[in-house]
């Protein structure tokens, strides 16, 4: 099997056309992996139900190791019913990748990550997004055709290669706006829809607002995760209030701008690899861990959680090139550095963590060499869908919890189970029983819950790694 998948999953791909404008034009191809349904849980038979397709996000996410969750418990009602089917979006992995700059030039280490950036490091970052977007431009002929629209009728042909009369759909963070655009296109098309964690799909805030709202949710979670080690600074003595925690973690980073740990980890590895803990809560006890360690003289965890892996870097240059292709051609962006500098200045004052990291990652889009789609106004009228189930944390960053609330308000017929008091991003068959009892009682029986809404209790805190 491909990408280093095991024998047990089949892989092949599907045909789509570069330009749907000219279906008779370019092709290239996408990578598709999938199991067949068990057809058995706990002992008994079970009727298989058809192909359950996953997106894991992104954009640029790949999806091709989706058929192997199958084999752990919380998937395994699912696998018995479903084929599962992952797939790399156009321009992923090896469905005729995506490539902006040279990957041994694209990240950079150790490298500096300014909360509040002096005029000089913002005009080296503008320069750098002006060169990057550029050089994605000449790299790349077809670079307008990389879109949501353009993924979700790719994702319509998958459906139909699959054998498929209606599609059944898990999508998580950016899979959410890329099945509600698929919603919106193809309604008819639609059996059952899981959005994980989703985006809110308001033309209006897709992506330049989305992202400020993201930063902001952000410096929340890494709040969460601030008086989480300071409840356990018995284990890790990095302070016991959430203010003693920013101060050890404000060390490390002064430290780490005059000496990079292992010659690799600088303020902006650091920054990355505490987003991380933004995004997962599972993170938080080697995180910890790892500042501890090195704030108390031993930086090799630190190195070895923060060092980027050299292996990865032609994989983490291929996904930031889809991310920004996707995101830049889906809406307009200003195009003027002053409306990011005064936006993400204002933000910075009180969401220091990830603001101007974020910024510099989507600034490229201020240059875009491709222009702008106006987005898709996702607003199914009532009747056309089935219905949908809506997944979220109260507290995750990535995906603030606004945008499922917007996004079950936009479709009919929606569902919305919310895990509260939580903050991971990405919670379908995760540690939550109850999540993963909703989401099976959908896809397997078609039920939601009474009402179109229904709560669970967070999972349980990660436990301290002493």
């Amino acid at each position: 099997a491909a990408d280093d998948l095991p024998d047990s999953v089949s892989c092949g791909t599907v045909e789509v056309p570069v330009d749907y404008a000219r279906p008779d034009g370019r092709k290239i191809r996408l990578t598709v992996s999938r199991t067949e349904a068990s057809g058995r849980y706990a002992g008994h038979r079970v009727a298989r139900q058809g192909a359950l397709v996953f997106n894991p996000g992104g954009p640029g996410g790949n999806g091709m190791y989706f058929p192997m969750v199958g084999v752990m418990p919380e998937w395994a009602h699912l696998a018995a019913a479903y084929d599962l089917v992952g797939y790399a979006p156009r321009g992923v992995g090896r469905s005729a990748p995506l490539s902006c700059v040279d990957p041994a030039k694209f990240a950079k280490a150790p490298s500096q990550a300014p909360t509040h950036p002096s005029a000089v490091y913002k005009r080296r970052r503008v320069a750098h997004a002006k060169a990057y977007a550029r050089e994605c431009g000449e790299r790349n002929r077809d670079l307008a055709h990389y879109s949501t629209p353009d993924n979700a009728r790719d994702l319509d042909v998958l459906r139909a290669a699959l054998g498929e009369r209606k599609l059944t759909f898990l999508g998580s963070s950016y899979g959410t706006y890329l099945g509600a655009v698929y919603a919106q296109l193809y309604p008819s098309h639609v059996r059952r829809m899981v959005f994980d964690s989703a985006v809110d799909p308001r033309p209006d805030r897709i992506w330049y607002e989305d992202n400020l709202r993201q930063s902001a949710a952000f410096e929340r979670r890494w709040g969460d995760f601030r008086a989480w080690v300071a409840r356990h600074d018995a284990t890790y003595h990095l302070g016991d209030t959430a203010g003693a925690v920013q101060r050890s973690y404000d060390k490390a980073r002064a430290r780490l701008a005059r000496t990079p740990a292992g010659g690799k980890v600088g303020p902006g590895q650091l920054q990355a690899a505490f987003l991380k803990a933004g995004y997962y809560d599972d993170y938080w006890p080697t995180r910890a861990l790892a500042l501890s360690a090195y704030l108390h003289g031993d930086p090799k965890p630190l190195i070895g959680q923060a060092a980027p892996p050299p292996r990865a870097a032609v994989e983490d240059e291929n996904a930031a090139a889809v991310y920004t292709a996707v995101e830049c051609n889906d809406a307009p962006w200003p195009r003027d550095f002053a409306t990011w500098d005064r936006d993400n200045t204002r933000l910075a004052r009180r969401a220091p963590f990830e603001t101007w990291d974020n910024a510099w990652m989507n600034l490229p889009c201020a240059y875009w060499p491709v222009p702008p789609r106006q987005p898709v106004d996702v607003h199914p009228l009532p009747g056309l869908l089935p219905p949908t189930l809506i997944l979220a944390a109260e507290r995750d960053a990535a995906t603030p919890y606004e945008g499922a609330v917007e996004l079950h308000r936009r479709i009919p017929g929606s569902a919305l189970v919310t895990e509260r008091g939580a903050g991971t991003h990405g919670i379908a068959g995760g540690p939550n029983d109850c999540v993963n009892a909703r989401m099976d009682a959908y896809l397997l029986e078609g039920r939601v819950p009474e009402g179109g809404a229904a709560s669970c209790a967070p999972h349980q805190e990660p436990t301290p790694l002493g």
